[in-house]
């Protein structure tokens, strides 16, 4: 088999093209969720599309538009019982969200369609059709050039919510608009790794760029590359071991971050392991000359 055989199908050629599409726009809105510390909201809203699908398709509109209001729909019903209850948010966005996704399986046990369980829940980038993959690039680029005109503000809003308040910024006006854009890209990446797994695509690229670099514009670059690479090596890898392309994209995300994780030049495993052991000999050489000055006591 030569290495060069993938390039020969137009449809791994899409897969990758999407894949990589895919990968930069969750890259970016990861690091915004990990700095803000909503990596749950990705999970939830993911998780909350399933009825809005399935209503779509029962009453003959789109199906990005029924997931679109259904992940929407969630993430305001979260910041509303948080606002009106003493429950705290994690906990509400789990109780949401499940609740959604729980009616979702039950409406689409009971609807008789031609959609396949399987590709909404992990995707089926190897077999996206043009109309979605156009839908795909045209929602990643609008989401990118939102992000990037607002990123100051979005940053700042993530980064201490009440000095951009202070400042005069429309903090309710960017958590519904940085909602919405979160919706969306969960939408756009919906047939290529499914509803399930996108959530692994908005929380690790901004996690292995987090142990890369203090810097926000460049742990930017670093989730995008790390992402883009990780989502193309996923579709390469699983034309040769017959595999799901979408576990494929996640373990090879997975993959980056433990290497990261261990091998970080700053914040790894091992660097900080260093850090401790050479913070440890420079205490016991501090402190052997006292030592000898009080008599070894």
């Amino acid at each position: 088999m030569n290495w060069l055989d993938p390039f020969r199908y137009s449809f791994m050629n899409e897969a990758l093209l999407t894949g990589a599409v895919v990968g930069a726009v969750c890259a970016v809105l990861s690091c915004y969720l990990v700095l803000k510390g909503w990596s749950l909201m990705g999970d939830a809203i993911s998780h909350a599309v399933l009825p809005g699908v399935v209503i779509a398709y029962m009453l003959g509109l789109p199906l990005a538009l029924g997931a679109f209001a259904s992940g929407l729909f969630c993430a305001i019903a979260t910041g509303w019982i948080r606002s009106n209850s003493r429950i705290k948010e994690d906990t509400v966005m789990g109780i949401v969200f499940t609740g959604l996704f729980a009616l979702g399986l039950v409406l689409f046990t009971k609807v008789q369609s031609e959609a396949h369980l399987n590709h909404i829940l992990f995707g089926n980038i190897l077999g996206i059709e043009k109309a979605e993959m156009l839908q795909t690039l045209i929602t990643a680029i609008v989401t990118l050039v939102v992000v990037l005109l607002l990123r100051k503000d979005l940053l700042l809003f993530c980064f201490d919510v009440g000095h951009a308040r202070s400042i005069g910024l429309a903090t309710g006006g960017l958590y519904y608009l940085f909602l919405s854009l979160l919706a969306a890209t969960i939408v756009a990446s919906m047939q290529a790794v499914g509803i399930i797994l996108v959530v692994a695509m908005l929380v690790i690229p901004g996690c292995t760029a987090r142990l890369l670099t203090d810097r926000f514009d460049r742990m930017l670059l670093v989730a995008v590359s790390v992402s883009v690479v990780a989502s193309s090596l996923g579709v390469y890898v699983s034309f040769f071991i017959n595999a799901s392309t979408a576990a494929c994209m996640v373990l090879a995300q997975s993959l980056f971050f433990t290497l990261a994780f261990f091998a970080g030049p700053k914040y790894g495993w091992l660097a900080i392991r260093n850090q401790r052991r050479s913070s440890g000999k420079a205490r016991t050489a501090l402190g052997a000359p006292e030592m000898a000055r009080n008599g070894g006591l």
